[in-house]
């Protein structure tokens, strides 16, 4: 009788494997059936909202759906971020998270709502952008090298704008301020656009901005571009030179941004999402309007995107207990 019972408990746990894939393959298949949300944890005008904007059109348009976006701002893109782990397990709230929402707030908050890797499922990585350091023209600083000089010889007297605590701009000016043995003061703002409407006016002097946000305005003369946070000088900005190059050696700080969902949404309807976005990502009209605002496409698979999130929080976990930054 054991072994009866044993066999079928065998058959019935097969039975439900070969019920759930064919239930999969349904949900996929008619997926997506009514209007998907994409949240933006941020205000409109920074990087994530230049780059949500586009992918949520041409989605659209492949699905003969509406992708609305919802900017869902605050506590540095946790609000937005959370909204979209707490959100029913279909595909059909999806989230462009970045390195601040999906690594370093892991760390960075002392109480944070939402597990990066254990809340969501990893669609795919979009892109990769560098951020850049700039000045207003009032500030007599032509390089990073006279800009730490101006620091050093006037400590604590230029402010620096990010948009908002504990994202990759703030951590990127925290590295800085660290590595350059300068005092910088921070004020965070809710978003880059705000930050950019105070730097333009000259309210605070400096600014490490994400380059979609950044490069119009260092074309258009209206700011100066010092150096970038990248590995390697960005396509769009080839004369300007990186922090490394400018004397902070092994400096890097990029921006990355990937596609998420809530998790425990079907596998199937993940990878019919992956494969529509890396589509729309690899066309040329998308991968020309991405380089022209210095963002570098990544479209990789869920499994390749799941991995990066994991040892992007162990990365900057071990750079924030470095510069011993936390927050509320």
């Amino acid at each position: 009788m054991k072994k009866l019972s044993a066999w079928r408990s065998l058959f019935g746990c097969a039975l439900l494997l070969c019920m759930a894939c064919p239930l999969e393959a349904i949900a996929a298949d008619a997926y997506p059936n009514k209007p998907v949300r994409l949240i933006i944890p941020f205000p409109p005008g920074g990087g994530t909202d230049i780059l949500g904007r586009p992918i949520a059109q041409k989605l659209g348009e492949k699905w003969g759906q509406p992708v609305t976006i919802d900017n869902r701002a605050g506590a540095g893109g946790n609000i937005g971020t959370e909204a979209a782990a707490r959100a029913p397990a279909d595909g059909y709230t999806l989230v462009l998270g970045t390195v601040g929402t999906h690594a370093i707030n892991q760390s960075l908050y002392t109480s944070l709502s939402y597990d990066a890797a254990r809340d969501f499922a990893a669609i795919t990585m979009v892109a990769n952008t560098p951020n850049v350091v700039v000045v207003h023209p009032s500030v007599p600083a032509n390089s990073i090298r006279e800009l730490i000089a101006l620091l050093k010889a006037k400590p604590g007297t230029i402010n620096y704008a990010s948009p908002g605590n504990g994202t990759p701009p703030h951590l990127a000016a925290e590295i800085f301020k660290n590595m350059a043995g300068v005092q910088i003061t921070h004020v965070p703002y809710k978003g880059s656009g705000p930050a950019m409407t105070d730097l333009l006016g000259g309210q605070v002097q400096m600014m490490i901005a994400n380059a979609p946000v950044i490069i119009p305005y260092i074309k258009s003369g209206k700011l100066r571009g010092l150096a970038s946070t990248s590995a390697r000088r960005p396509a769009m900005l080839r004369d300007l030179p990186t922090l490394a190059e400018s004397g902070l050696t092994g400096y890097e700080a990029d921006t990355w941004y990937g596609l998420f969902t809530a998790a425990g949404t079907p596998k199937a309807v993940v990878a019919k999402i992956n494969a529509d976005v890396v589509e729309i990502l690899k066309s040329p009209e998308i991968d020309k309007l991405f380089a022209e605002q210095g963002a570098e496409v990544i479209a990789n698979d869920p499994a390749e995107a799941q991995a990066k999130v994991r040892s992007e929080v162990a990365k900057w976990r071990d750079v924030i207990r470095a510069i011993n930054v936390k927050l509320d």
